[in-house]
Formats: structure tokens, C-alpha cells, sequence
């Protein structure tokens, strides 16, 4: 995670990056922001930007070994500490591989999702967690840099493992950073509060939201306003929202193409009439969609599988079609898709341009 992979909140950024370059960066930072925003993606942020082996520019290269490691989340110096159900037996440590592939999946996720995300229905973080922390931070640094000990949701500390922590946390060792993560500042102990500095991270507001989904999700602007607004600064919120509505035009474009195809007309005409009584945010996210699929189908084609960021179903569909796709027509289709867009947005009938675009689809799809 860099800070260029957040939308927005430049102020917050800048203020950290000064503290970094001028040495006057505090051993123990509380990121406070709601529910879904962008307290952790900033803490992994910052982890990434101060043990970068390029640091000082305006964000971490991303290149480097200690960049990619952190972008897998994997470096030896950063350990993780979230709720689990609790234990000595059931610490961070045991779910390591699940909160991975949890905060790649959504870095905004909140503390529901991930009990959901996991299967249990409450979750804590017990003193042994605290003495684990400890007993890590008596190890000298694997790779020279910062240690890093980032305790998400750390509202979620039970009271003997936030004292354990007092300690560490006002006097940590040389070269260790802590980054705390709450989305509830005033169920933290006064003891915590009182040894760490705030940073607080605000909601997005309407406009960054908008410039994030249409520039990084290629959402056409009215229908990522109306996402915007519905979400009100909540990142989280607004993903899964589109989430849901990519997850219906999944398996309804995957169709159409596959009548398109085999040039089925006696299933093409009444997917139209489907078509037609979708609104019209509805057909024009089935469209985009459509481009986005094409935009994988020609990165299989041209043998960079390895950028193909789909899985289960959709990876199966791309590389399916991939084989029987015409390279050079891709761009046809895809034009052909952007055209039906932008005669939907200027109010054509709807029926009537998806049935322009199947005949187009069903002519250049093997040609």
C-alpha cells in the first residue's frame, strides 16, 4: 500500500510524510477514522513509506524488495494484531493467511466484515496477543529498518492487555514504530490515548470518492456520484455497493455473450427486452462492465494472464472467450460497447441500441 493508492485526504498524507523527512516522526501514531475509511490503508501506508529503500520522495517506489514485501504483506519487521475469538491458542499469528488475503480483498473492510470474514461473532484481542508483541519486539530487526507493530481495531484490547502494553508502548525499543488502528477513539483507555499520537483520518468527501471510482474503477461519473452520495465518505460502503451490482451483470452479460456467440436470435431479442427495462444507471454498469471484461479477455489474448485480475467464474469465462476472440476485433467490440454508452446517455431507445450492439457482436466475435 502506498499513499498514492488512497483516494484523496492529501492533507493527512503530507503531514506524514513531513514528519518522516524532518525526524520528527512520533514511535507510537493512533489512526482514528469511521468505519470503513481509510485509517488501516493509511497506517500500511506509512509502514511502507519509512522502511522504503528509496525513502524520502513523495511516496515509497513500490520497486524495491521491501516495497514488494509489504505490498504482500509479508516483511518480517511488520507484525499484525486484530480481534480473533480469543486465547492462547487462537492469537493473530494463527490467522495470518486470512487477514491477508482480507486486507488485499478490501483494505477498508470494517471490524464486521472481518468477524464475517472469519466465522466468529465477536472477537477480542487478549493479553497474549500483548505478550506476543513484547516477546517480538526483544528480537533484533530481520532486514535493519523500522519494526513495525500495527494493532488493528485496538478498541477491541481487553483492559490487562492494554496495560500489559503501556510499558512498550511509552519506551518501545529503538527503530519500532506503533500503529494503532480505531474506529472508536472513546472506548479507548485513557492510559492508551494519553501515550500516542493521533492522526485523524475524515471521510472522503463526495469529490474524491468520485475521482477514485472513475479514475481507479472506470465507473462512468453520474452512475460514481450516485454511489458517492449513497455512501457518504464511506470507501468501504461504496466498493461493496458496486460490488453488488457488478455481481448481477456478472452472470447476465456472461450470457448475452454466449447467444452472441452461437448467434442464438431467439434468445438475443428477449435479452434486449431485459435490456430495455433495466434503468439506466443499470445498462450503462452492464456496459462498463462489458469493458472491463474485454480489457481482460485482451490481456489473456496477448499472453499477460499474469494481469488478469479476475478468479473462479470470471478468470474461466475470460479465458475461455480469449480462445475464440479475434485479437484485432477487440477494440471494434469495445468502441462498438463505448458508442451503445454514450447513445444511452443521450436518452436513445434502449432495446434498440442493444440490439445494434449484439448484431455487432455476434459479426466481429469470430470474425
Amino acid at each position: 500500500m502506498k499513499f498514492s493508492d488512497i483516494p484523496g485526504l492529501e492533507e493527512t498524507k503530507g503531514r506524514l510524510k513531513d514528519a518522516v523527512r524532518t525526524g520528527h516522526l512520533a514511535h507510537a501514531l493512533l489512526f482514528d477514522g469511521k468505519p470503513g475509511g481509510a485509517a488501516l490503508p493509511m497506517a500500511l501506508a506509512l509502514a511502507t513509506y519509512v522502511n522504503c529503500e528509496q525513502s524520502g520522495g513523495e511516496d515509497a517506489c513500490g520497486q524495491c524488495p521491501a516495497c514488494s514485501k509489504y505490498d504482500k504483506l509479508i516483511h518480517p519487521d511488520l507484525t499484525f494484531t486484530f480481534p480473533t475469538a480469543g486465547g492462547k491458542k487462537v492469537l493473530s499469528e494463527n490467522f495470518l493467511g486470512e487477514w491477508r488475503n482480507f486486507v488485499k480483498e478490501d483494505p477498508y473492510g470494517t471490524y464486521t466484515d472481518w468477524l464475517n470474514y472469519i466465522g466468529i461473532k465477536q472477537g477480542n484481542i487478549p493479553v497474549e496477543e500483548s505478550r506476543q508483541i513484547i516477546q517480538n519486539l526483544s528480537l533484533k530487526s530481520y532486514e535493519g529498518g523500522y519494526k513495525i507493530v500495527l494493532i488493528w481495531n485496538v478498541e477491541s484490547m481487553a483492559a490487562p492487555a492494554a496495560n500489559a502494553l503501556l510499558k512498550i508502548l511509552e519506551e518501545p525499543p529503538a527503530k519500532t514504530l506503533f500503529l494503532l488502528v480505531t474506529s472508536d477513539y472513546n472506548r479507548l483507555l485513557a492510559t492508551i490515548q494519553s501515550r500516542v499520537q493521533r492522526v485523524a483520518v475524515r471521510d472522503l468527501n463526495e469529490e474524491e470518492m468520485v475521482d477514485y471510482l472513475t479514475q481507479y474503477r472506470q465507473i462512468d461519473p453520474e452512475r460514481a456520484k450516485r454511489i458517492a452520495f449513497l455512501s457518504e465518505g464511506n470507501l468501504s460502503d461504496a466498493l461493496s455497493r458496486l460490488g453488488r451490482e457488478e455481481s448481477e451483470h456478472k452472470e447476465w452479460f456472461a450470457n448475452w455473450m454466449r447467444y452472441c456467440y452461437v448467434f442464438d436470435i431467439a434468445k438475443i431479442v428477449p435479452t434486449c427486452d431485459q435490456f430495455d427495462e433495466f434503468s439506466k444507471e443499470e445498462q450503462k454498469g452492464v456496459l462498463e462492465y462489458g469493458l472491463k471484461i474485454l480489457r481482460e479477455i485482451y490481456l489473456e489474448n496477448v499472453g499477460l494472464s499474469s494481469m488478469v485480475k479476475l478468479e473462479n467464474e470470471e478468470l474461466v469465462f475470460v479465458q475461455k472467450f480469449s480462445k475464440v476472440f479475434n485479437f484485432a476485433n477487440i477494440g471494434k467490440i469495445s468502441e462498438a460497447i463505448s458508442d451503445a454508452i454514450l447513445h444511452i446517455e443521450r436518452n436513445v431507445r434502449a432495446k434498440i441500441v442493444f440490439l445494434d450492439l449484439s448484431m455487432i457482436m455476434a459479426t466481429l466475435i469470430k470474425k
